[in-house]
C-alpha cells in the first residue's frame, strides 16, 4: 500500500471519529493500568462491569492492597484468568508504592517491569494515559493491518514497527484507537462488513464481503 492511500484512510477515520479513545472506563492512569491488565483475554465490556464495582472501593495502590487477594478476586471473578490477574495487580501495586511513589511510571522500561504488563499494555498506557504516539497491536489491529494492506507483518511486533513507520505523523496518536474500533465493529474476523466500510475502496483485501448487512459505524 502506498503512502497516498494510507493518508486517505486515516483522513477518513479522523473525519468519522475525530476524538477516539479506549472503551475501557477509567478516570486516572492507575485505573487505566488496572483495567488494561484485567482486559487480557477479556472483553472491555466484562472489564467495565467489574471495575464499576472495584474502583469505588480501590482506586489507589494502597487501597487495592488493602482489599487483600481474596477480596480482589471476589470483585473480578467474572473475568477470565482472574486469579493470576489478582496476583499480578497486587504485585504491581507493591512496586508502584515502593519505587514510584504510588504513581504509574511514564516510560516503557519501567512499565514493563510491572507484573502483568507487557509491551502491548505499556503501549496502551503510554498512548491513552500520557499522550504518546504509540500503537498497541492486539488481535484486531493485527488483523486490520494485514487484511487491508496498511501494514502487513508476520507477528505483532513487525506490524507495530511498520505502523509506527508508515502512519502519517498527524494521525499516529489516534491510529491505535481507530484501528481497534474498525477491527472490533467493521473489519471483523469471521465476516467483515465490507459493504458498509468507510475505506472499502482503499482496502486491498482480495476477498471483500460485499453482501453483508450494515453494522454500527466505527464511531463508538
Amino acid at each position: 500500500m502506498n503512502a497516498a492511500k494510507r493518508q486517505k484512510i486515516f483522513t477518513r477515520f479522523k473525519a468519522a471519529n475525530p476524538h477516539p479513545t479506549t472503551e475501557l472506563e477509567y478516570t486516572t492512569p492507575f485505573e487505566l493500568l488496572i483495567a488494561v491488565i484485567l482486559s487480557a483475554q477479556a472483553t472491555d465490556k466484562s472489564v467495565n462491569l467489574a471495575t464499576r464495582k472495584l474502583f469505588p472501593l480501590a482506586n489507589t495502590p494502597e487501597k487495592m492492597i488493602a482489599l487483600s487477594e481474596a477480596g480482589l478476586m471476589s470483585l473480578i471473578k467474572s473475568i477470565g484468568l482472574y486469579k493470576t490477574k489478582a496476583k499480578n495487580i497486587l504485585a504491581t501495586c507493591q512496586l508502584l508504592i515502593q519505587h514510584h511513589h504510588s504513581q504509574v511510571p511514564r516510560t516503557r522500561v519501567e512499565l514493563e517491569k510491572l507484573p502483568g504488563v507487557g509491551r502491548k499494555t505499556a503501549n496502551v498506557i503510554l498512548n491513552t494515559a500520557f499522550g504518546e504516539p504509540t500503537i498497541a497491536v492486539d488481535t484486531h489491529i493485527f488483523r486490520v493491518a494485514n487484511r487491508t494492506g496498511i501494514a502487513p507483518g508476520k507477528n505483532v511486533r513487525v506490524v507495530e514497527d511498520k505502523l509506527i513507520k508508515c502512519v502519517p505523523i498527524e494521525f499516529r496518536h489516534d491510529a491505535h484507537h481507530w484501528l481497534i474500533l474498525h477491527g472490533r465493529y467493521v473489519c471483523m474476523a469471521r465476516k467483515p462488513a465490507c459493504s458498509c466500510c468507510l475505506i472499502n475502496d482503499l482496502c486491498e483485501y482480495e476477498h471483500k464481503n460485499l453482501d453483508n448487512n450494515p453494522v454500527v459505524a466505527m464511531n463508538s
